[in-house]
């Protein structure tokens, strides 16, 4: 247990200079943008002495790194400034907004491990087999598919639009009714769970046959344990580490992919205020969600590795 929580610590030292590195990084590509917040907040026929008395009010007209260890020191009191162009705090918009992409985001990671998992497991179990082929067949279709032409044929077929019994694009939000946001989360889900899962499949079935093929399931079974146990507590928990850490890596496509199903369903998330931030020209409230995006795929990295530890009992003894 010593030994767990000193590699955790170990990783969240590493997370420090990370983070700092990639909130320097947004704050100089932004900075450096020819598009002019004055210009945002003033309108296209301002003047260059409102313009010029707008930076020095807004301190714009600081050099960059005084500028950076500024909006430093107020992110680390949670002060993401104010869009210029509507003059609300950032961190009051985000604040908003994150909460519906995690929820789509974690429903969408659920999604991809039903897929995932179905089509792994029986493509392991019946390699070779006409499910195998099947099963391949789906996947890869699965990959090709693009998720906003997914959420797409979704609403032309399975909502209200096609038909269908859930709505074609609208948020409630489960405080108002758990039934009406289940059902205004399940195409947006579906549409971004699918291809990830499609891509992990394949991955869970690579590593359910190298951990089928070992000694050890087979002197199991040989000794008349039933092949599900074995399967359920042995082979698909060791399975899991090569999966897991894949599908750590397509979280930032599951955060990216929604900013575009957002878009498609009408969800007020990170992806339609990032949408509101380039429409408006608001460099600031873009690099606020930007930076908010990038620290959470960090922080879900970083979760999935101390799920990695402690599921591969073989790496920890290893350390």
């Amino acid at each position: 247990m010593r030994l767990i929580a000193s590699l955790i610590l170990r990783r969240l030292l590493t997370l420090v200079p990370l983070m700092l590195g990639i909130i320097l990084f947004i704050f100089v590509v932004l900075a450096l943008s020819p598009n002019s917040a004055a210009i945002a907040a003033l309108g296209d026929h301002a003047t260059t002495a409102q313009i010029s008395a707008f930076n020095h009010a807004h301190g714009l007209d600081r050099p960059l790194l005084v500028r950076y260890v500024t909006y430093l020191g107020d992110l680390l009191h949670g002060d993401m400034g104010t869009t210029y162009a509507l003059n609300k705090p950032i961190s009051q918009i985000i604040s908003s907004a994150l909460p519906i992409t995690l929820q789509l985001t974690a429903l969408g990671v659920v999604g991809a491990l039903v897929v995932a998992l179905a089509l792994g497991m029986v493509g392991a179990l019946y390699r070779n087999r006409w499910p195998d082929q099947l099963t391949r067949v789906v996947s890869i279709a699965g990959i090709a598919m693009p998720s906003f032409w997914l959420a797409i044929l979704l609403i032309q077929r399975l909502s209200a639009v096609g038909g269908g019994p859930f709505p074609s694009g609208r948020y409630v939000a489960p405080s108002t009714s758990l039934h009406g946001w289940f059902m205004s989360m399940v195409l947006p889900a579906i549409a971004l769970g699918v291809p990830v899962g499609c891509a992990l499949a394949r991955v869970v079935r690579t590593s359910m046959v190298e951990e089928l093929d070992k000694d050890y399931v087979r002197t199991a079974i040989g000794a008349g344990l039933p092949p599900q146990v074995v399967i359920g507590r042995n082979v698909l928990r060791n399975a899991m580490v090569t999966p897991l850490t894949a599908l750590g890596l397509q979280i930032g496509y599951l955060i990216g992919g929604a900013v575009i199903i957002e878009a498609i369903f009408s969800l007020p998330g990170m992806g339609t205020q990032i949408m509101s931030a380039v429409t408006q020209n608001d460099a600031g409230l873009a690099r606020g969600v930007v930076i908010v995006i990038a620290l959470g795929f960090i922080v879900v990295n970083f979760l999935v590795d101390v799920l990695y530890l402690v599921i591969n009992p073989r790496l920890r003894g290893g350390h």
